[in-house]
Formats: C-alpha cells, structure tokens, sequence
C-alpha cells in the first residue's frame, strides 16, 4: 500500500443515519493501525469551512459504536455551494496538514466531495450513509437496516390497536424518492397495500384494493406509504378515501425521525465497519473521487458517474410477493 497520505479528515454530512458512529470509529482506528494521524470535522462542510477540527485517536471514538446519531454532528452548508467557500475550507485544511477526505453521507455529500475534489485534487473517498438505501453502486446504505427495522417494529405494534378497533392505518414512512424502506417495512409488516414513489400505483387501484377486502369483511388493514408517494401522503391518502367510503374507520401514522434515531443493528454496525476500513485502505491504495460500496457481500468503489447517473433500482419482486400476500 502507498504511503503517501498521512493525515485524513473524516466529517459526517447531510441527514444522520444510524451506523454513521461506527463509521467514524472505522475510519480512526484503522488509520491508526495504518500510522495516519485523522481528524474529525465537526458539522459538515460547515465545519471545514469554520476550521473546527479536531484530531481523534483509537481511544477517542470507543463506547460509539453502539450509538445513533453522529459525534461529528451534521449540517447542511449553502456557503460550500460557492467557490469562495469552497476555498476558505480548503485553506483549512492546509493548514492542519490534511491531505486526504473521507465524507460519509448521501448524495449531496458526494456531489460536494465530487466537487472539492476536482477544485483542489485532495484524495477523497466517500462512504454511503443514508437510511434511504437509493445510492447505486452499493447493495445497501448506511443507516437503511436499522431504519427500516424501526418501521418494522411500529408497524408491528400499530396492527395491534388497528386489529383490536377493526381499523384502517395508513403509515407513513420516510422515502422521498426512494421506495426501499416503504416496500420491505410493509412486505415485513403484512401490509395491505405498500405505495412507493417508483412506482405508478394509482388512487383507483387502492381504492380497488380496500373494496376487496370490504367484500370479504377485512375491517382492518394497513397501507404504507413512502413520504414521496405521487399519489399522496399518509393525511391525503386517508382524507381521499374517506371521502369515498365510509366502511373503515381510518386513522394516520407518520413515523417521521423516529426512523433516523436509535442504536444501529448488526448488521449496520458490521457494514460500517467494513466500509470504514476499505474507505482507509482505498485512499492508501490510490482510490480517488469514489464511494465505497458493497455488492454481493464484497466491497467495490464507484466512481461519481456510476452513482450519480444511476437510481439504485427497487426491487419490483418484493412488491409482486407483497400484492399477492395481501389478500
């Protein structure tokens, strides 16, 4: 491996993510295994703009592993947009002697990174974390298993009162263009009906869908609904079809932040700490302006047009199985 880079900043951006602690903890103790010395950047771009910088060593990210939420904090920076921002951090960065980047982040983390780095051709790599799973180029994101576990878990205890009431539920999870933790939460959850926003799923054919089960006297259902669902969110999904039936007694739950919250599962504690890792050795072998991914359970980089010109595709059988279990 090269041994070029001596001093990586590792900052957290965007939305928080369950997992994005464990990251963190990868990236500092690998690179202390590695003799790089790595500074965390507190609050995003804004932060290395800012010049809050602090160096972090093995025993500085020990007991995180098993929180949510970032120690780095998060922010979005509209001053990193332009170029004298852009600059100011830069400048920052020189002056801590930081030659190399690790972002973890969604897209816009990327797109800024992508940025930074055909300005002032520092080293950068990024790792996926988002909860919404709708980055190409990786199996899964960040954040995603734990998210979805949480909606899983809502859903579970909702059906109890929407069962005990005879009840109609609409759930609304987040997912503003990507169906991921809609479909699994609601394929997991024995929902009624899943809406997703990749999919062209019509009010009529919901309306369909609950007169079927009215006919076989299903009082009380569920529909999950992805937050940017083109038919709708939870509220008017659930106003809509009052409008045209009276048969369910309706009511609305949207998880919201809950989802973003709480200690990450295993299995995002363990993709973390892969990705942490190969994000390390990625910038000593010479990697530059790509994401970490994970594909078929072993680690791969993407460049930035491989992830930026390509959805991460929903997988359409799920919704199939979904339909057919619904009845």
């Amino acid at each position: 491996m090269s041994s070029e880079i001596k001093k990586i900043g590792v900052f957290t951006s965007g939305g928080d993510a369950p997992g994005m602690n464990a990251a963190i903890r990868a990236v500092v103790r690998a690179g202390s295994y590695y003799k790089k010395d790595v500074f965390g950047i507190m609050r995003g771009y804004e932060g290395m703009i800012d010049g809050d910088i602090v160096k972090l060593g093995a025993r500085s990210v020990g007991n995180i592993i098993q929180r949510g939420g970032t120690i780095l904090k998060s922010a979005r920076s509209e001053e990193f947009r332009t170029a004298e921002g852009r600059k100011k951090a830069f400048n920052n960065l020189k002056k801590e002697g930081i030659d190399s980047l690790i972002a973890i982040g969604g897209d816009g983390t990327f797109t800024g990174l992508h940025k930074f780095f055909q300005e002032f051709d520092v080293p950068s790599i990024c790792i996926p974390g988002t909860i919404d799973n709708d980055l190409s180029g990786t199996d899964y994101t960040i954040g995603y298993d734990t998210a979805t576990n949480t909606a899983v878990d809502a859903i579970d205890k909702i059906r109890d009162t929407a069962m005990s009431h005879n009840r109609l539920f609409f759930v609304e999870v987040m997912g503003r263009n990507s169906g991921y933790i809609a479909m699994n939460s609601g394929l997991a959850g024995g929902a009624g009906a899943i809406i997703v926003p990749e999919e062209n799923y019509s009010f009529d054919e919901l309306m369909k869908l609950l007169g079927e089960g009215s006919t076989t006297e299903k009082k009380s259902n569920l529909v999950v609904v992805a937050e940017g669902s083109k038919i709708g969110g939870a509220d008017e999904l659930a106003r809509k079809v009052a409008e045209h039936s009276s048969y369910f007694d309706i009511k609305v739950t949207i998880l919201g932040h809950l989802q973003r919250g709480g200690s990450p599962t295993y299995f995002d504690r363990v993709l973390a700490s892969k990705m942490g890792v190969a994000a390390v050795e990625g910038l000593m072998k010479g990697e530059n302006d790509v994401m970490v991914g994970i594909r078929n359970n072993k680690i791969v980089y993407n460049g930035f047009d491989a992830v930026m010109q390509k959805h991460h595709e929903l997988d359409s059988e799920s919704l199939r199985i979904a339909k057919i279990l619904s009845i």
